[in-house]
């Protein structure tokens, strides 16, 4: 699809599914940006305005002449320019150059058309910038990392173009492109906003939805392969506590194991209780409550995604700009306080997640609970071949990885700056965490899904759920069964793309 850019709310998911992104050509929209800047312009001639014909943070009192104005914006993108860590992915750097516009797109920053096509220009051309991943400490907004969108802008710094990484003087020469002079406000406009913790966010909540609508999948497996009781799961137990995460998450669960000729129902419960001495009246709290579990999560996402996206489409630089009252307002909104509680509160429900998926996959394995599924899902007899066993004790290290990572970055604000910025939002430091526990999740994952490819070839296809079917058919497209004991690290490799493409979900 094709995004256009003005002064409207932009969703997340046409972010996410923007192939073009487009200026608006609308005159009132035009006409609104001009006469802000336009309005700048003629103010800073005459007095001094901050970041402008000032200094920056604790130099703000040191006054820059209108003809020095150009140099210092120049400078401001030079000095940040110490990012370090890995590098942002080319599609979290696509998403800050899209962020950005849609923020400078209210009319509130006083830049030019100009600097909004030349970031159209990046989109267009797909010469995105190369962005360290630390350095930021959310608030003054994202000034290191947003230096080297700034940078590429005026032509220097490094670009990810035609699947490499390039000097983007280099492929400005090879486009015919000139690098663009900032003017007055425009690089520090680029630069003081949330927009990399946001793109960071951004992208890590599409992997995440992912991940939690494929653990409710597996839940719904747990249920099958453990010929659970389906009790839990009923719609009267969860309009009794109506949240609506859960509620949705009992929702997705039921619908998943529609069809399937293992699990069973309360009535059924009393009969195979008295058949059954190995049968307790209930299960265990991992599978009951994995509704309740995944609920909470359900409903911190969507609060989390809102923040996200009202941040988003946020005029978050300073200062701000009414060009149609003719007032400049020095301001905070760089300050990443709601991308920072967001993605602390994520870490604490990815954790969650982990820990319900380390024990259920515990249940799955071990012979005492998972309902004559054998020792480790063992499907060979012989007493020196093992299983799952060496699975397990991956899928329970990387839970760990994952859980010991839940300290809140947002309460670890650091002074900086000669003590200007003394109260900071550590909001992209929070988005890096969240973002990282992504792969561990994958992984865990991944393993859970082939163990429980292995208990359905144990307990026999044929009775199972048309969606457990799918999964099961897919992953044993790629992977055999597991007989004899072998290597599972090329497995894993293997099943991932499935589980990170959604096709679990």
């Amino acid at each position: 699809m094709t995004l256009t850019i003005e002064n409207k709310t932009i969703g997340l998911d046409e972010i996410i599914a923007a192939k073009t992104v487009k200026i608006s050509n609308d005159r009132k929209f035009i006409d609104a940006i001009e006469h802000s800047h336009n309005f700048l312009m003629h103010q800073i001639q005459t007095k001094p305005i901050y970041g402008i014909t000032t200094g920056y943070g604790a130099s703000g009192k040191n006054y820059v002449s209108y003809e020095d104005s150009q140099t210092l914006q120049k400078n401001l993108y030079r000095f940040h320019g110490c990012g370090v860590g890995e590098n942002l992915s080319k599609k979290v750097c696509r998403y800050a150059v899209i962020m950005r516009m849609v923020s400078l797109s209210k009319g509130r920053s006083a830049v030019s058309m100009d600097l909004l096509h030349r970031l159209e220009l990046l989109i267009e051309k797909d010469i995105l910038p190369v962005i360290p991943s630390q350095g930021s400490v959310g608030a003054s907004g994202d000034l290191t990392p947003l230096s080297y969108i700034a940078a590429v802008i005026a032509g220097e710094r490094e670009v990810y173009y035609n699947g490499d990484i390039r000097e983007v003087s280099a492929v400005y020469e090879e486009l015919g492109i000139e690098p663009y002079v900032f003017k007055p406000k425009e690089a520090l406009a680029i630069m003081n906003g949330t927009t990399i913790m946001s793109a960071i966010a951004l992208n890590a909540l599409e992997e995440f939805e992912i991940i939690l609508n494929s653990m409710e999948s597996y839940v719904a497996g747990m249920f099958e392969v453990l010929l659970g009781d389906s009790t839990p799961v009923s719609d009267f137990v969860h309009d009794s506590k109506p949240f609506s995460g859960q509620i949705e998450a009992a929702k997705n669960i039921k619908n998943k194991i529609a069809g399937s000729k293992l699990t069973h129902g309360r009535d059924d419960r009393y009969a195979k209780f008295f058949e059954d001495n190995d049968l307790n009246i209930q299960d265990n709290y991992s599978m009951r409550c994995a509704p309740q579990v995944l609920g909470v999560i359900r409903d911190n996402l969507v609060i989390s995604k809102n923040w996200v996206e009202t941040e988003i489409n946020s005029v978050n630089d300073n200062p701000l700009i009414d060009g149609e009252n003719e007032k400049i307002y020095t301001s905070g909104n760089f300050y990443g306080g709601y991308v920072a509680h967001a993605m602390d509160t994520l870490k604490i429900c990815a954790a969650n997640l982990a820990d319900l998926l380390d024990k259920e996959f515990a249940l799955l394995v071990d012979h005492k609970f998972n309902r004559g599924l054998g020792e480790n899902l063992k499907l060979a007899p012989e007493s020196y071949y093992h299983g799952f066993k060496a699975m397990q004790i991956t899928l329970s290290s990387l839970s760990a990885d994952v859980i010991k990572n839940t300290t809140a970055a947002s309460v670890h604000s650091r002074p900086t700056e000669s003590l200007n910025q003394d109260k900071v939002s550590m909001g992209t430091t929070a988005a890096n965490d969240f973002a990282k526990m992504m792969p561990e999740l994958h992984n865990m994952l991944t393993i859970a899904f082939i163990g429980m490819a292995q208990a359905v070839d144990i307990r026999g296809k044929e009775n199972i759920s048309p969606h457990l079917r799918k999964i099961y058919d897919e992953i044993r497209v790629i992977t055999k069964p597991l007989i004899e004991d072998r290597r599972m690290d090329i497995d894993i490799k293997k099943i991932k793309p499935l589980l990170i493409n959604g096709r679990f979900a």
